[in-house]
Formats: structure tokens, C-alpha cells, sequence
């Protein structure tokens, strides 16, 4: 199949053909042709796996075909960089057309995007904070919507936004389509769905799709060894571009502090940032100035970056699911990825979880002594007894098998011992 099966608005077709799309995903191809049917949509689905075409697509050919200086469509993001990606590739698909979009999030000014709404747009792109605030100002009318889009439903259920959806939707028209895309369907984004949805049509792609190009290593050890490791990690020169997880923004931070004084090209990206230190920090990390981004689970959501080649769990996730959708941004366009996660004794039980998702489990590795440096007093779980010097090995636990995990290294006690000299991986020189 290609896109030419969806019978699209020629000027979106040429769009598509201009943005150097090819064959539609999974989820496109299923989301789509119930999308143009005008069935209200529940899509599950992990980043990176085209979510944004398979539902801007098709609406913005339904909304080409008239014109109107009220907003026809409304989609609803829980942070300010998805709402910004959104409205990014909005923007290149409605080139050339009469249809116009906006951004509106906080951290910015309110008048100007009032100002701008004035002006007339068909879509707006919106973190429910920011739009109940303009409502609240009568500066929007939505009585004209023809279409409501929840991207990433159950991290707006996460950060407390659900209540805020419901509000925004009363002041919608009864009679709209409504599409639902998330990772994952927690009970309370199923009450939101039987609320607001008529007869959907479920879409679904296994996550299992998303994890084949990915290679899933796990590194157990405790808390003061995970810096150590990581540098060591980050010397290797297969990892041209690492996303870093840690599981606050204090601690992203302090870490991404830690590295750029190791000579690492190094940034974060935390709630603490401005909206401007947040966009220098995200497009820095695209444009390569940055090879290695820390970040919170929140502070990333929306972050779309192709050639990813290395994700660390410097702090394990929550769930299995977070993992997913953690993971899945590297290995993706039919490249491979790298996935590596730093596991303390705390984390053994999503560990064994994770494990029986994965089809291939995770490759279980040891850490060489010389790898890891005295431990800071400062870092929790100072008190921790080092782990014994061994050789670095790698096990599959679902075999026995044993094999060297570095090729050809000197089994030599005195050799073993001596410290890489390779510069990091985007070090300054």
C-alpha cells in the first residue's frame, strides 16, 4: 500500500510526496481510511510510529475543502514541545494551502497567540492549561469545531490533565469527531473514552514492532557506579547521539552539569527550564551541538528526534510501558538502536517484568572494575559496598551461554586495569 490508496486532497498529496513520505506505518494505514470515514478513532500506539500523519493527514483533508476564520480543529497535547511538533509538521503538510495553524502553550506570550487566533486559524495545536486560560478570556470561539484530537491521552492523565480535557470539552460543538491517541489505555482514560467518543474504531499496533530494531542491555549495580558507567559508556564512538532518562529534573540537572565538566558535548532538559532554554536545548540536541540529552520522563514527552542512537535508563522507569516508549526512540527508519539500563536492587521487579515482555529479553552484562571510578560521598547509596573485580562479560540468561562483551580485550589483570584514553563521544577538543 501507499498513499495514493487514500484518495487524499491533491495538494496534501503533493505534501506528502514533498516531505519524502513513502509507504504509510502501520498506524497510518489503519487509522486513516477510518478517519476520512468520519468514525471517532482510539489509536494505541508507541512514539515513532507515525501517530501524527495517521490523524493530521486525513483531517486536514477534510478541513481543505472550505474555509472559515474559526477554528475547525482542536488538538490537545500535554506538553509544550509535542504541542510545538504537532503544529511543526501541521505547518509543512498545509503549505501552499489557505489553512493556517498555531501553537499555544505557557512559558510564552498569551496576547500574541490571542492575537494571532484574531487573525483567523483552522487548527490549533494546545496544552490544556494555556487553552482554558484563553477561553476563560473569551478569546476563542470553538463553536466551530469539526474535530477533537487528544495526543498521548495517558500522560495527560499522568500530569492531572483529564479534568482540564473535560472542561475544554464542553465548550465544543455535541456534534464533532473525536480521535484518542496514546501508548497505552489506563482505566481512566477508558471512562474519558465511553465520556466523549461515539462507537470508536480501535486501532492498534503491538509494541512489539517497536523493540525489534533495538538491542536491550541491562547493567546491574548501585547508585554510586551508574555515573562511572555511563562516561565509560558514552566513550564508545558507536554512540553518535544518547537521550539519557533520570527520574527527576534535579537530578538531570546535576548530571548533564557532570558531564560537560568530563569534556562531554552534554545539555538537559527539565521542568525548571524556560521555554527558551528548553527550545535551545532540544534544537541543539537535532542540530548535533548537543550529543548527549538528560531528561525527565515529562520534560521529553514530544521530543521526535530521528537518528537517535543510543538510549540510557540512568534511573529505571516506572513501568513497562514507560520503558517502551522510552526505548522506542532510538532504533527507528530501519536503523538499530541501543538501549541501556542501570538497574540498583530497587528495580528488580520491573526488571523480571520487562524481561518477559521483550521477545529477546534483555542481555545481561558485568562491569569491569577499572570502568568504575572511587564513589562520591554526595550520591545516594554512598554506603554501598563496591562491586568484586571481575571481567566484563555478558550473559543471556535465557541460554547460560558466556562470551566476552568486548572482543579481543586482554584477559590481563594489569592491562584490564587501565583507564580508556579515547575521547568521549562530541567531547570538546
Amino acid at each position: 500500500m501507499n498513499f495514493s490508496n487514500f484518495s487524499l486532497h491533491h495538494r496534501i498529496a503533493a505534501a506528502i510526496q514533498r516531505c519524502g513520505f513513502t509507504q504509510p506505518t502501520p498506524i497510518q494505514e489503519q487509522a486513516i481510511p477510518a478517519i476520512l470515514a468520519g468514525r471517532d478513532v482510539i489509536g494505541l500506539a508507541q512514539t515513532g510510529t507515525g501517530k501524527t500523519a495517521a490523524y493530521m493527514l486525513p483531517l486536514l483533508h477534510q478541513l481543505i475543502r472550505a474555509k472559515s476564520r474559526q477554528p475547525r480543529a482542536l488538538v490537545l497535547a500535554p506538553t509544550r514541545e509535542l504541542a510545538e511538533q504537532i503544529n511543526t509538521f501541521t505547518k509543512d503538510i498545509i503549505q501552499g494551502t489557505h489553512l493556517r495553524s498555531i501553537a499555544i502553550y505557557g512559558g510564552v506570550s498569551k496576547q500574541a497567540q490571542i492575537d494571532r487566533i484574531r487573525q483567523g486559524v483552522d487548527i490549533v495545536v494546545a496544552c490544556p492549561g494555556r487553552m482554558l486560560d484563553i477561553l476563560g478570556d473569551r478569546a476563542i470561539n470553538l463553536n466551530q469545531v469539526e474535530c477533537l484530537v487528544l495526543d498521548e491521552a495517558d500522560h495527560m492523565f499522568d500530569q492531572g490533565f483529564l479534568p482540564d480535557v473535560r472542561r475544554i470539552a464542553q465548550n465544543l460543538p455535541k456534534k464533532k469527531q473525536t480521535l484518542i491517541f496514546s501508548a497505552t489505555m489506563p482505566a481512566e482514560i477508558n471512562i474519558l473514552v465511553e465520556d466523549i467518543l461515539n462507537d470508536p474504531v480501535r486501532v492498534q499496533i503491538s509494541p512489539n514492532r517497536s523493540v525489534d530494531a533495538i538491542s536491550h542491555r541491562l547493567y546491574r549495580l548501585v547508585q554510586t557506579q551508574k555515573t562511572p558507567l555511563l562516561m565509560h559508556l558514552l566513550r564508545d564512538e558507536t554512540v553518535r547521539s544518547a537521550l539519557v532518562f533520570t527520574r527527576t529534573k534535579h537530578k538531570a540537572k546535576k548530571l548533564a552539569a557532570k558531564l560537560t565538566a568530563s569534556g562531554f558535548s552534554a545539555t538537559s532538559l527539565q521542568g525548571n527550564l524556560s521555554q527558551n532554554m528548553r527550545k535551545q536545548a532540544v534544537d541543539g540536541f537535532k542540530s548535533g551541538r548537543f550529543n548527549v540529552l538528560v531528561a525527565t520522563d515529562i520534560a521529553a514527552r514530544g521530543i521526535d528526534i530521528a537518528g537517535i542512537s543510543h538510549v540510557f535508563n540512568y534511573d529505571m522507569p516506572d513501568t513497562t510501558e514507560a520503558y517502551i516508549h522510552r526505548t522506542g526512540r532510538t532504533g527507528r527508519a530501519a536503523l538499530a538502536g541501543e538501549a541501556l539500563s542501570f538497574a540498583t536492587s530497587d528495580d528488580l521487579y520491573l526488571v523480571k517484568r520487562i524481561e518477559r515482555f521483550l521477545p529477546k529479553g534483555l542481555q545481561h552484562c558485568k562491569i569491569e572494575e577499572y570502568i568504575l571510578e572511587a564513589p562520591s560521598q554526595t550520591e545516594a547509596d554512598a554506603a554501598a559496598p563496591p562491586m568484586p573485580a571481575r571481567a566484563a562479560q555478558s550473559y543471556s540468561p535465557r541460554n547460560g551461554s558466556n562470551r566476552s562483551s568486548r572482543p579481543g580485550q586482554a584477559s590481563d589483570s594489569r592491562r584490564s586495569r587501565k583507564r580508556s584514553t579515547a575521547r568521549p563521544a562530541g567531547a570538546k577538543r
